[in-house]
C-alpha cells in the first residue's frame, strides 16, 4: 500500500531514534490534547492516560507502552510500516496486538494528516486498550474480520470506524469521547460534543449502513449507553448485523461528495 510517510526503525536493541524536531511535534500534540480532553474524555480513557503515564517532552519506546498494556489486559503494540493491508491489521487485533506506525506528523500537520501516526495511535487508542472490556471488543473485532470477505470487512469498517475511531459514550458525568479518532484531533475534540453535529444512540446495524468520510469532521456520531457495551457486543452476532445491513443497504450520506 502507498504511503508519504517513512517509519522510522529502531536500532538492534529495538531502540528508535527520533529528531529532536519530532520531538517537539509529539510535546505540542499531547500538551494540547491533555488541555482539552478535560471535561471531554470518559474516565475509562483518562484512568488508561494515567496508567501509560506518556512523557510530555519526547515520543515514547513501544517497549515503554508494552509493559503497561502487558501488565492490565495481555496486550501489545507493534512496530509497523505507515499502511498495512486489512488482513494484517485483523490478524494483529485477533492476537492482541495493536499496530503503531512509528512516523509522526509534521508541524505543518498538526490539525490533520491522512493517515494514523504514532501519537494517534499511542495517545488516541492505547489507554482504552488497558480497558478489558475495549481491549475484548478490539480482539473480537479481529477474530471477525479475519473469517470476514472482503465485502463483508467494508461493513465491519464501518462499525469500526463509528466505535473505536468516532464514538462516544453516556456517563454519569455527561456525554463524553471515548474514540481515538477524535481524542487524537484538536477540532474534533470540541466539535463533536457541540450541538453542529448530529448524536445518535448506538446502533450496530446503523453503524453499519452509515457511510462516512475520513477527510472531514464527522457529520454524525452514535452515542454508547456505557462502554460496557462494547463487551456485550464482542458476544453478540455482529456478523448477522453484517449480513442484514449488505441486505438494507447504505443510508444516504450526510456530506458532500469528495471534490475530484
Amino acid at each position: 500500500m502507498s504511503t508519504q510517510y517513512q517509519a522510522r526503525k529502531p536500532d538492534q536493541k529495538g531502540f528508535i531514534a527520533y529528531p529532536e524536531a519530532e520531538h517537539q511535534v509529539w510535546q505540542i500534540l499531547i500538551e494540547r490534547q491533555l488541555r482539552l480532553i478535560e471535561g471531554r474524555a470518559c474516565q475509562d480513557y483518562l484512568d488508561g492516560i494515567d496508567q501509560l503515564a506518556l512523557p510530555r517532552d519526547r515520543i515514547p519506546q513501544l517497549d515503554e507502552i508494552n509493559q503497561v498494556l502487558g501488565n492490565t489486559t495481555g496486550w501489545q503494540v507493534v512496530r509497523v510500516p505507515a499502511l498495512i493491508p486489512f488482513q494484517t491489521f485483523f490478524e494483529l487485533l485477533a492476537s492482541k496486538r495493536f499496530p503503531v506506525a512509528t512516523f509522526i506528523r509534521t508541524f505543518e500537520e498538526l490539525d490533520y494528516l491522512q493517515e494514523p501516526d504514532i501519537f494517534h495511535e499511542l495517545f488516541g487508542h492505547c489507554p482504552l486498550l488497558t480497558n478489558p472490556w475495549f481491549a475484548a471488543f478490539t480482539q473480537t473485532y479481529g477474530r471477525l474480520g479475519l473469517q470476514a470477505s472482503k465485502e463483508e470487512r467494508v461493513f465491519l469498517a464501518r462499525l469500526y470506524w463509528m466505535t473505536v475511531e468516532f464514538g462516544l459514550v453516556d456517563t454519569e458525568a455527561g456525554r463524553r469521547i471515548y474514540g481515538g479518532g477524535i481524542l487524537s484531533s484538536a477540532k474534533e475534540t470540541v466539535y463533536c460534543l457541540s450541538e453542529t453535529p448530529e448524536h445518535l444512540p448506538f446502533d450496530p446495524l446503523e453503524a453499519m449502513r452509515t457511510p462516512y468520510r475520513i477527510d472531514i469532521l464527522q457529520p454524525l456520531y452514535f452515542v454508547l449507553p456505557t462502554l460496557k457495551r462494547l463487551f456485550e457486543l464482542s458476544n453478540e452476532d455482529i456478523m448477522g448485523w453484517v449480513h442484514q445491513a449488505m441486505k438494507l443497504g447504505l443510508h444516504a450520506p450526510k456530506f458532500p461528495p469528495k471534490a475530484a
